[in-house]
């Protein structure tokens, strides 16, 4: 049986290579699961849970894998030392797992310290509309390889509110062209559907609008579909690959 701890950091950057000078492929966010491929002294080889993804993290004291009770619902929440509004001693980003230890009023009680109840929900929740929540990253910077509030990039931004919603995606936008299977007409193109490039994905908000983490602009925009796709084909010389129904 697989031996899984958790990430007990706020993010953590995973390398290609065992090396910081390497380049950052994905992150963790706190309570994410992964698996002990190699050790040495200063680096783990390690597969995460979550998306099989592989890579390279550098070795800390990590605990032991347990199930979470909630999840982060909200852009970033707030770590505090004791059950008030003092004394903040860190912040969790959005789709970050917990598991509650115990609850005092309106706070939670985890690993870590305390968090506010209403800026969570349970492990089990899901929304309707996945993407429902997706504008709270409107101008958060972009960062290849980032799945947090700090920094996101393009195929992060679907990856972290598809989790969130219990359903598995791939990381990279490469497999998530291939693993939505429904292909959708650019005509008939509606809310939450994804539009792909070679390298890059954009989620549609409306007929007529898409949100994504854009390179070129160093931040997620709000942007029109035509206006897009035209950018794309006049700078980058890319045309659309796909556009899936998750």
């Amino acid at each position: 049986m697989t031996k899984y701890f958790t990430n007990n950091f706020s993010v953590i950057n995973l390398y290609k290579k065992p090396s910081i000078k390497s380049e950052i492929v994905t992150q963790m966010i706190y309570g994410d699961g992964f698996s002990l491929l190699k050790k040495t002294k200063k680096w783990l080889k390690i597969k995460i849970k979550e998306d099989n993804y592989k890579g390279y993290i550098l070795n800390k004291k990590f605990t032991r894998y347990s199930i979470p009770s909630h999840k982060v619902a909200i852009l970033k929440a707030k770590i505090y030392k004791f059950p008030n509004n003092q004394n903040k001693i860190g912040t969790l980003t959005f789709g970050s797992k917990i598991k509650a230890l115990g609850k005092r009023a309106k706070f939670l009680k985890f690993e870590k310290g305390w968090i506010k109840n209403k800026d969570v929900k349970p492990f089990p929740y899901k929304e309707k509309n996945p993407f429902k929540k997706i504008g709270i990253f409107k101008n958060i910077k972009y960062k290849w390889g980032g799945k947090s509030f700090k920094g996101i990039d393009c195929s992060a931004l679907v990856q972290v509110f598809l989790n969130f919603n219990k359903r598995y995606c791939p990381r990279d936008a490469k497999d998530q062209v291939k693993f939505f299977k429904k292909s959708i007409d650019l005509k008939k193109i509606k809310k939450n559907d994804l539009i792909f490039w070679k390298g890059h994905v954009a989620i549609a908000l409306t007929k007529k609008k898409l949100i994504h983490a854009y390179g070129p602009m160093k931040k997620t925009v709000i942007m029109g579909i035509n206006q897009t796709i035209e950018r794309i084909k006049l700078t980058a010389n890319l045309k659309i690959i796909g556009i899936k129904r998750p």
